[in-house]
């Protein structure tokens, strides 16, 4: 099988770093190198963090290079293989690129099952060419498969988004029945998360978002929708609480790259519940709120970290999409409405998630 493949190609690219900008150029088509496929990508989702890597939001990273191609959720079609990549895949797969690029296998995270926190720290769209591009470089053997009764689209939002929190909900410490909250339930990984949780892991979610946003919050599986315009800090843990019967939640996933957010998490849960740390604020570093060795050691609460998933948890999480257990709300845009869709989602405005079609 042998496939025609163009000289240059479109893509992408972050023409003035630090600020919400993209110009789409023509690009010379990559050659895979041993144990690298090339890949001719049909979709790619557009992530939060994408915007926040586009204008340098995060404070403590290198700065994002001049002419970037960002994207991290491409799914393609395998067009060339390099030396060696035959034992992974073959010519004409369909195979998913996600924000971690590539596993060693050997350093102490991939030993541990956290392949996505591979020591050689290679991200698709950042210092590495993304997937907001018609084709792309990819290892071998850390492409994604796609399950063949799921379409592009659906399956680009779980390359990041469906896999986040899918990860985060294993780290909760939750069993069916209880209550969890999502805070940020109303964008790209909130409202699949309620979906994962409610139909999938068979917890009661509750959903905390702007008021735009509840319709989709409960479509999605939310048993209570709270409008994060309507409470305080401490009056929206109590509203948690009045809802669980007083007890508080199990666990809040802290969807939302908010340290107000942050803020109001851990008296939202009851007794040895769980806060997963899953947004990650722009700007200069902020201590969360609350977290006093007395109280969480008197509460028996936790705060883990979550960010990522391993290449085992997203065929997973595919695999729920492909039963239905999950379904993106998705909008579909051309590349060139790249920068008008990040302005959409800096201004928090966007539901759900956009997806590019590259084609």
């Amino acid at each position: 099988m042998d496939f025609e493949i163009p000289k240059t190609y479109k893509a992408a690219v972050y023409d003035n770093p630090g600020h919400i900008s993209t110009h789409v150029e023509e690009l010379p088509t990559p050659e895979p190198g041993p144990g690298e496929v090339l890949v001719r990508l049909t979709h790619s989702g557009v992530c939060h963090s994408d915007l926040s890597i586009m204008r340098c939001g995060w404070a403590g990273l290198p700065p994002t290079p001049n002419d970037q191609v960002g994207g991290h959720e491409g799914i393609g079609i395998v067009q060339k293989l390099g030396a060696g990549a035959e034992k992974h895949v073959k010519l004409g797969d369909r195979v998913g690129i996600k924000w971690a690029a590539a596993m060693c296998g050997e350093c102490g995270p991939c030993r541990g099952g956290f392949d996505g926190h591979c020591t050689l720290k290679k991200f698709s769209g950042y210092y590495t060419p993304g997937t907001f591009a018609q084709y792309a470089i990819a290892q071998a053997n850390y492409v994604t498969p796609i399950p063949s009764n799921l379409s592009s689209p659906d399956a680009a939002p779980m390359l990041c988004a469906g896999l986040t929190v899918y990860a985060a909900f294993l780290k909760a410490n939750a069993k069916p029945g209880d209550w969890v909250v999502i805070s940020g339930a109303g964008g790209g990984l909130g409202h699949i998360g309620l979906q994962i949780g409610s139909r999938g892991m068979k917890y009661r979610m509750i959903g905390i978002d702007h008021p735009s946003k509840s319709s989709l919050v409960t479509e999605c599986g939310a048993e209570a929708f709270i409008d994060m315009t309507s409470f305080d800090n401490a009056g929206i843990a109590e509203e948690v609480k009045r809802i669980t019967g007083g007890e508080g939640a199990k666990a809040v996933l802290v969807i939302a790259g908010s340290n107000r957010a942050y803020a109001q998490a851990l008296e939202m849960v009851g007794f040895g519940g769980t806060v997963v740390c899953v947004g990650i604020p722009e700007g200069p570093p902020v201590v969360m709120g609350g977290a006093f060795p007395g109280l969480l050691s008197t509460t028996q609460k936790s705060i883990v970290g979550s960010s990522l998933g391993s290449l085992k948890e997203a065929v997973e999480v595919l695999e729920l999409a492909a039963k239905g257990v999950v379904k993106t709300k998705i909008r579909m845009e051309k590349l060139e409405k790249l920068t008008e869709v990040f302005q959409e989602m800096a201004d928090g405005k966007m539901e759900g998630r956009v997806v590019l079609d590259l084609q």
